[in-house]
């Protein structure tokens, strides 16, 4: 991951504005350690700092086309680069950097190319011969991006909220799948798949297609000219992640430069399931395997800076980012650059154990619907955050956009979970990779039960940060929760505390509103929590929420106070987030 930052229409363009936009570009340093760059155009600044994963002699950003008429910082990474170069016949590029092919696509094609993209990204490019920009964002919202706006008429474009809170009147996320003109001053959806509309696909179940796209998917992501490993709890989507990019791992060109073994990574507290099952998947893939361990106190220590870097103050979030913010500072120690990780499936396949109480295949599959346009808020937020405050890039095969449109176009009926049928949870792609002549997995890891990565580093994980927090907030400041944070109003004294961090470091209200809410479940939406009667009783993101359904449940405290409300759910990205951004344009579809 790289950091970007873009001032566009700045009034003053003094040196002390420059230096003054290279102060806040730092903020970004930790996302790209390797390098530093910055284009002025009269009034217009682009700013890049640069981890360097492809092409890491030559592709410093900014990057240009011919005759440096367009400009393009960019932060991620372009899979289907050469693909593309090689219909850009009349064109000369200047670097092997994946992302200088989004520079000439312009030239080629004007704002419609990004479609055309393959990848993970956000961006912002200036064309200098007529003084416009645009700035787009993945098709999911894997790479970060938030707007603003200076009291000068700029606009502000950056990586990480940090860079735009002091000096914005006002910030709000980039919603995903969007691009911005300043021809028309509005965003547009570029991102239009048929899941979008929520409605019922029909096509039937093929195994064999599912695994083939994801492999694809896997293998396209082995693209890097550093060291890398994958991000392995044990469970069922990292393992399959692991899985595949070890059987073919020898045929790509990182294996010349870096070894035909892979390497694999886990954190938890000591004894706890994620370590055991980890270990034992590494040593059935015969991986380079490194076991790291935390405890309780150790991640209490880092909760400051985790919701400094990770820019939120969601629950569900900040239990889960902590291990993985600890686990990247080790996997940065040891030189490795880029990760694999397993994002996305639970999101595609409804495999958050909540999805047992599914009452039908429409409401199974809307809910994955507004989870997958959810995932920027969250578990995209964490992975991307976590790894990048220390310099390494995680990258997430399940979210690749070929692969979610064969998946999402599966009648639901099969996603469904049926006991008397011998379906549990995400049962299309576990039944997808259980090959009995080539197994890609043992088949109690292949069958493993759904265990949330806050939960699977250790239980005592979760009840160690809500005895803290019982510690630092009282029972009367929980009385007044909803006259000091009116908005999104901490129902526990674990969000309280959050929340109380959050707003020391970002304290306007537009930061605050960067962050949804709602009553949620096991991870479920707000919608969600109605399946059962039940869970609005005992309203907590951990999948141990799930009674009835998670093999270490919590006990049913029905009648008594339920032990955590997460303050943020995983609901569809709220007007205000975008907000009216997207309805100048007529053709746009509403987030």
């Amino acid at each position: 991951m790289c950091g970007i930052l873009a001032v566009l229409g700045v009034a003053d363009v003094s040196l002390a504005k420059r230096s003054r936009i290279i102060e806040l570009s730092r903020r970004l340093r930790h996302r790209g350690p390797d390098w530093s760059g910055l284009h002025c155009h009269q009034d217009c600044y682009l700013a890049h700092q640069r981890l360097a994963i492809v092409d890491p002699t030559s592709g410093d950003q900014p990057l240009y086309n011919e005759d440096k008429s367009i400009v393009v910082t960019v932060n991620g990474e372009i899979y289907n680069h050469e693909e593309l170069k090689a219909k850009l016949t009349t064109h000369q590029f200047q670097t092997g950097s994946d992302c200088e092919v989004i520079a000439h696509l312009y030239e080629e094609y004007g704002e419609e190319f990004v479609d055309m993209l393959d990848g993970m990204f956000s961006f912002v490019l200036l064309d200098t011969r007529d003084k416009t920009f645009i700035a787009a964002r993945d098709a999911i919202g894997i790479c970060p991006l938030y707007m603003g706006w200076g009291l000068d008429g700029s606009v502000w474009f950056s990586s990480e909220m940090k860079a735009l809170s002091d000096d914005c009147e006002r910030f709000v996320a980039f919603p995903p799948g969007h691009l911005y003109s300043s021809k028309t001053g509005a965003l547009r959806r570029w991102y239009n798949p048929p899941w979008f509309s929520e409605s019922i696909p029909s096509t039937p179940y093929n195994a064999l297609l599912l695994r083939e796209m994801f492999e694809k998917s896997v293998i396209k992501r082995l693209m890097t000219d550093v060291p890398f490993g994958v991000l392995l709890s044990g469970g069922l989507d990292s393992s399959l992640v692991a899985s595949v990019a070890s059987r073919h791992l020898e045929e790509t060109k990182a294996a010349s430069q870096w070894g035909n073994k892979l390497h694999t990574f886990c954190i938890g507290l000591k004894g706890s399931p994620d370590l055991k099952a980890a270990r034992e998947v590494a040593d059935y893939l015969n991986t380079v395997h490194h076991e790291f361990h935390f405890t309780v106190q150790e991640g209490i220590d880092a909760l400051e800076e985790v919701i400094y870097h990770i820019e939120t103050y969601d629950v569900t979030t900040i239990r889960a980012s902590t291990p993985m913010f600890l686990m990247s500072r080790k996997i940065k120690s040891l030189g490795v650059k880029m990760v694999l990780s397993g994002e996305g499936s639970d999101e595609i396949f409804g495999g958050y154990l909540y999805f047992h109480k599914a009452p039908n295949k429409k409401e199974f599959h809307e809910e994955t619907c507004r989870k997958i346009k959810a995932l920027h808020l969250y578990d995209c937020l964490r992975a991307n955050k976590a790894t990048s405050a220390w310099g390494v890039e995680a990258r997430v095969p399940f979210l690749d956009k070929s692969f979610i449109d064969v998946a999402m176009d599966i009648d639901p009926e099969w996603k469904m979970i049926r006991r008397d049928l011998g379906r549990i949870e995400k049962w299309v792609i576990r039944n997808a990779f259980d090959d009995e002549k080539r197994p890609y997995l043992p088949k109690h890891i292949l069958y493993r039960q759904k265990e949330q990565f806050s939960d699977g580093v250790g239980y005592s994980w979760i009840d160690g940060l809500k005895d803290h927090a019982s510690q630092h907030v009282s029972d009367s400041m929980m009385m007044n929760a909803s006259f000091v944070y009116p908005e999104n109003t901490p129902t526990t004294k674990e969000g309280y505390y959050y929340r109380m961090i959050f707003e020391k470091f970002f304290p306007k209200p537009a930061a605050r509103s960067t962050v949804p809410g709602g009553p949620s479940v096991a991870c479920s939406t707000a919608k969600a929590v109605e399946w059962d009667a039940a869970w609005s009783k005992n309203l907590d993101p951990s999948g141990r929420a799930a009674l009835g359904v998670h093999d270490a449940a919590y006990e049913d405290t029905l009648g008594e106070a339920p032990a955590a409300i997460d303050p943020v759910s995983d609901n569809s990205p709220r007007p205000a987030i975008g907000g009216n951004l997207v309805k100048p344009v007529a053709s746009a579809t509403a987030v």
